[in-house]
């Protein structure tokens, strides 16, 4: 057989591109910001990951300037080797500082840093626990890591007991609990109280996802260990810059033993060229600006409240119930995937994007539109959003001479 036949013979994205309902691969001809220039329409931005509003200001886009004129457009190597600038070491530190731990590591992408993590830190003998939900990064960095992994059911600490009990009882390795800590398709929280209670309990070390927590939960934004007052007992605590912090790259933070081995470990981190020097820059300015701004991370929790309540008001809508009312991750239940694609094209021509979700990152009968929010939407583009959206599920629901779910005419 020959090996290019799987893709000759691939028609899933075509047979979706024939129906006029293809979600992917949008132009846009402006910057990421509330409301956005898509293939030449005007379009509120309900789908992004830029919690706090940073990739439009002056002064993160006036620092990835600087840095260009300063340093070039690349490091030109790794890390390891001819690729560590001054502005990667500020970096490190500054973000030690911020989310309190020892010390800190830089990685080139948000993907890389999960890669490198885990593969480094758990070996043959070892065993990891993964939420069933967790980020792709994270399933593959357990794929790449040699050690036995084993799932646990979503935030489910009954099944994730019972699982530290097993691995508990193999005295050759050590275990590592891997969680999101904020759910990005969902917008759950883990359960990290009951996480750290059974760590202790069966002697597993803790590593958090943060990507989409950082910036958005705890009093000053540092993430789901603040909110939860855990700090001091999560072992390791992985960021993405590409989110709150308006950039592209990735970090973790931690003891600095741990972090000097992932360093000299990590194959994903050695064989890497370094995250250049404008995105250094961009994610050192746009976490100053969080620091000194914590009002933004408040502002973005009053979000998330007023469109989770906000959707709840409209007809047909069907909310996610993520037991929280402060993630501004908001996903919309749809169910069958035509449905899902239908809905998103309808947002889409009306004005609003939203991000469509299907398997593998959901069930197949739970697909989703995944709404997300920034800090500097304003009341006006909410209300709009609500609006369109409203007027979106209204009109289908009116609609009695086609059918969503298999996108023929109804008999």
């Amino acid at each position: 057989m020959d090996l290019f036949e799987k893709c000759r013979a691939y028609t899933r994205a075509r047979d979706v591109m024939e129906l006029g309902v293809y979600p992917y691969f949008h132009v846009l001809t402006s910057g990421q910001d509330t409301v956005v220039t898509m293939e030449g329409r005007k379009t509120i931005m309900l789908g992004s990951n830029n919690y706090l509003g940073l990739t439009a200001d002056p002064r993160v886009k006036e620092a990835a300037i600087k840095a260009v004129e300063k340093y070039g457009s690349g490091c030109s190597g790794s890390r390891f080797l001819n690729g560590t600038l001054d502005l990667h070491i500020d970096l490190e530190q500054a973000l030690a500082r911020f989310l309190q731990k020892e010390d800190c590591v830089v990685f080139s992408t948000g993907f890389q840093s999960n890669l490198s993590i885990i593969s480094a830190i758990a070996g043959r003998n070892d065993y990891i626990l993964s939420d069933n939900t967790n980020h792709a990064s994270i399933v593959d960095g357990t794929r790449l890591s040699f050690a036995r992994t084993l799932k646990y059911k979503h935030n489910d600490m009954d099944d994730l007991e019972r699982l530290l009990e097993h691995c508990a009882a193999d005295e050759k390795g050590g275990i590592l609990i891997v969680t999101d800590g904020v759910f990005s398709m969902e917008g759950d929280i883990c359960d990290l109280p009951s996480i750290v209670r059974l760590a202790r309990r069966y002697g597993a070390r803790i590593l958090i996802d943060d990507a989409h927590s950082i910036g958005v939960l705890g009093e000053k934004g540092r993430g789901t260990a603040e909110y939860f007052g855990l700090t001091d007992e999560v072992d390791l605590i992985m960021n993405t810059f590409s989110k709150t912090l308006a950039s592209l790259g990735g970090c973790v933070v931690g003891d600095k033993s741990i972090i000097h081995y992932i360093k000299h470990n990590a194959r994903p981190f050695i064989f890497s060229a370094s995250i250049p020097p404008a995105q250094v820059a961009a994610a050192r300015e746009a976490l100053r600006i969080l620091e000194a701004e914590p009002e933004r991370v408040h502002r973005l929790n009053d979000i998330a409240r007023y469109m989770r309540n906000g959707l709840k008001a409209l007809p047909s809508v069907k909310v996610h119930d993520s037991g929280n009312d402060i993630v501004p991750i908001i996903p919309i239940l749809t169910g069958t995937e035509l449905r899902t694609l239908f809905t998103s094209k309808m947002l889409f021509e009306a004005g609003v994007y939203v991000n469509p979700v299907f398997p593998p990152a959901v069930a197949a009968d739970s697909c989703l539109l995944r709404t997300s929010y920034t800090a500097t939407h304003t009341d006006e583009q909410l209300n709009e959003a609500l609006e369109i959206i409203g007027s979106v599920y209204s009109c289908m629901e009116q609609q009695t001479d086609f059918d969503f779910d298999t996108g023929r005419p109804c008999p």
